[in-house]
């Protein structure tokens, strides 16, 4: 008689289980404050059509009359991150708080880029101020965000539970890599921006798939919840 060892048994239990949410507060906090995120964004694409979409970053929104808005978008942006990381820590195993780890880097990044505010585009590197330099390292930190949604969504996606939310968090995670990937193509070779460098849909895509991904897995999240146990 075939017996199961005390690692299949575990892994077999978690596959069946519903892990009980940290906070279901956690999970609207990371809900609503994506979607803020994406409103702002909406907004401040209306109300500063001198910052050209085509070719201007998503961090310019943040220079000029309207700028806290930006701001304010890059905190609540974090601000879903790290509510996505209360959520999901009791759903996932360890590769999954790896994931997580990054997930707090990228929000850390986020933070960075909502408190300190890029230079235009145009500014060459080497005069770039030192509130220009701490945004961009908080864009390299930002980054963290899509390593962790690699490993988060894989180690979701072998809980039972979450499979009915398969195609659509598979489809969201594509979309970050898309995005990234597309941001890396569109960048110059000489490193000069301009109105020829088409880096600017890139940049916005990049963290409006971000906030899909928060939404996808905390609406999950509020789903699981709901579901009798």
């Amino acid at each position: 008689m075939k017996t199961i060892s005390t690692h299949e048994s575990a892994s077999l239990a978690f596959d069946q289980a519903t892990p009980a949410l940290a906070s279901p507060a956690a999970a609207r906090l990371a809900l609503g404050a994506a979607v803020l995120f994406l409103v702002l964004l909406a907004a401040l694409l209306v109300l500063q059509p001198e910052i050209d979409p085509n070719w201007r970053f998503i961090s310019e929104h943040a220079l000029g009359r309207h700028g806290w808005m930006m701001s304010l978008a890059f905190l609540s942006l974090a601000a879903s991150g790290v509510a996505t990381a209360l959520t999901l820590w009791p759903q996932v195993r360890l590769g999954g708080r790896i994931g997580i780890g990054f997930l707090l880097v990228g929000a850390l990044g986020l933070t960075l880029a909502g408190i300190f505010t890029t230079d235009p585009i145009t500014t060459p590197m080497d005069a770039q101020s030192t509130s220009s330099q701490l945004h961009g390292l908080g864009a390299l930190l930002g980054d963290g965000v899509a390593i962790g949604a690699i490993f988060i969504t894989g180690s979701l996606l072998r809980n039972k539970s979450w499979r009915s939310a398969r195609g659509w968090m598979i489809g969201a995670l594509a979309l970050v890599w898309f995005a990234y990937i597309w941001i890396i193509l569109s960048m110059p070779a000489d490193g000069n921006f301009g109105p020829d460098v088409p880096i600017g849909w890139p940049s916005r895509l990049y963290l409006v798939s971000y906030c899909l991904w928060f939404i996808v897995t905390a609406w999950q999240a509020l789903r699981l919840r709901r579901q009798p146990a």
